[in-house]
């Protein structure tokens, strides 16, 4: 049923308490019963600026669109003003955005990269559809109550082998169908995992990201890359398919980027291994099922895949951002573990786990760039809508400043992030693991570095709405108290930094002189 027209000056007769209508983007809204229940209070309704006027600045200085599509405010419409039309839309599913630098260059009208074929462009389309319908209603709920994600999305992402292709190309791909079918097993390379690692960090739900299955992502390729067929076999299909679930664990209260410090020890008794000991800050440890586990022994570290048992026992950890990432404390008592779940060699696991720090910390930086480019979209859109001094924020030279300081940040990012991609791509794992940890490293210093100054700037640009949990800075607020998380996981920056200069000077040609 079409809603009734009304002109301006019908509008201008419901001014006053108990009769109060207001125009909102060409839509008509009677707040006459709600005004008591309005969150800022009543008054801010009755003032000349709002109260039987055209609204749509005053609201959008205060308020995100979202507001309008909830139920409880949408039922309020009763109208639309005749001869206007709806100009502020949501993005569809899909969608992209048209606010400059808010996409990739290569997702850009008129511009151009050596990158991306038009396979990437179909499935970054329908992979930002699916997480928008699919996996952004969830996220922004698990974020604000801390919950696990629920198994039925966790199903729905099994369809199309969501897990799967966030481990990058490779054998566990054979035989699945991806996306749809969209992207063949054989096809389907690090640009498009790339993709995939960028847009689920573009709903502002950092801690969702990790609680995304991210411990599967960290914790599976030392079973896909080292475990034997059998391993494999029994492992790898209930993991991938969302049934089971999985975690690395290796930080320590006792070693965290010092891995070859961990404390927790396995013994060798007959056909088992006795694990004793502690980690710490694991993440996704508080629901998983195994534990892909470096121990110390005799004959040097090992890698043991552990199976939850009454001897392994995990505790939240209360971080900075929402417990829905399941970061855990992990206690080994005496856990027996078979010999049978050894993954490679004994005296290796120090090679084992390094070789598997190159995609984790590709992997991080990939979502820090996506989350960092939603930022800066949003403080584009904030400095076009917020009026101070009688013009729009950007008008003042310091915050066009910032602007432009956060944009070519994230820019010379996504420059660096795609150039590391393209080597990924036409390099064999094993080269990888050789050419590729110091370039990596000094990205992940990079990216995560400019994702705090970005994180700053954005913060003074929001003001007292960018420390707010709530409301129009919310995502800003979310991703400064939790890009510091960019920095640490999978290897503090400032050690990253150094391993990528120690790896350069290691090359350096014995006669280089100036």
């Amino acid at each position: 049923m079409p809603f009734k027209e009304f002109t301006l000056d019908d509008i201008a007769k419901h001014n006053k308490e108990g009769d109060l209508w207001i125009v909102i983007d060409s839509k008509v809204y009677d707040l006459s019963r709600f005004a008591d229940l309005h969150p800022g209070g009543a008054g801010v309704l009755y003032t000349d600026s709002v109260a039987g006027k055209d609204a749509t600045q005053v609201f959008f200085g205060l308020h995100r669109l979202e507001v309008l599509q909830r139920p409880q405010y949408a039922r309020l419409q009763i109208g639309a003003i005749r001869g206007q039309t709806e100009n502020i839309k949501p993005l569809g599913p899909g969608e992209l955005s048209l606010v400059p630098y808010a996409e990739p260059t290569w997702l850009t009208p008129g511009y151009f990269s050596p990158y991306y074929s038009d396979n990437h462009r179909k499935f970054h389309k329908a992979m930002r559809a699916f997480l928008m319908e699919f996996v952004q209603p969830e996220a922004v709920r698990c974020e604000e109550n801390g919950k696990k994600i629920s198994q039925e999305v966790v199903d729905k992402l099994s369809e199309i082998n969501f897990l799967a292709m966030r481990l990058g190309p490779g054998k566990h791909l054979k035989g699945l169908t991806l996306m749809g079918g969209i992207v063949k097993p054989e096809e389907y390379d690090y640009f498009h995992e790339l993709i995939l690692n960028t847009e689920i960090a573009r709903f502002g739900t950092r801690a969702f990201v990790d609680g995304l299955l991210n411990g599967g992502v960290i914790a599976l390729p030392p079973i896909i890359n080292f475990g034997t067929p059998e391993q494999r076999a029994k492992f790898v299909p209930d993991i991938l398919a969302g049934k089971k679930y999985i975690s690395l664990a290796i930080s320590e209260a006792f070693a965290g980027s010092d891995v070859n410090g961990a404390q927790t020890v396995a013994v060798r008794d007959g056909d088992e291994w006795v694990v004793t000991g502690t980690k710490k800050w694991i993440t996704n440890g508080t629901f998983s099922d195994y534990f892909t586990t470096l121990c110390k022994t005799d004959a040097g570290f090992v890698v043991l895949l552990v199976e939850r048992s009454d001897a392994v026992s995990t505790k939240p950890v209360k971080t900075s951002y929402s417990s829905t990432a399941g970061t855990a404390f992990v206690t080994f008592d005496k856990a027996r573990v078979p010999v049978a779940n050894t993954l490679g060699q004994v005296g290796k696991g120090i090679s084992i786990i390094f070789s598997n720090f190159n995609h984790e910390r590709w992997m991080v930086t990939a979502s820090s760039l996506g989350a960092q480019r939603l930022v800066v979209e949003e403080c584009l859109k904030w400095t076009n809508q917020r009026i101070a001094f009688g013009k729009p924020l950007h008008a003042q030279a310091v915050i066009r400043a910032k602007l432009a300081a956060m944009i070519a940040r994230v820019e010379a990012s996504q420059a660096w992030v795609e150039n590391i991609t393209h080597q990924m791509n036409n390099m064999s794992y094993d080269e990888q693991s050789d050419k590729l940890a110091g370039p990596i490293g000094l990205l992940k210093q990079f990216v995560s570095k400019a994702g705090r100054e970005t994180a700053q700037d954005a913060t003074q640009i929001f003001g007292g709405r960018g420390i707010t949990v709530t409301g129009m800075g919310k995502i800003v607020e979310n991703y400064h108290r939790t890009s510091p998380f960019d920095a640490i996981l999978a290897g503090a920056e400032d050690v990253l930094g150094d391993l990528g200069v120690r790896q350069a000077i290691k090359r350096m040609p014995k006669n280089a002189r100036l």
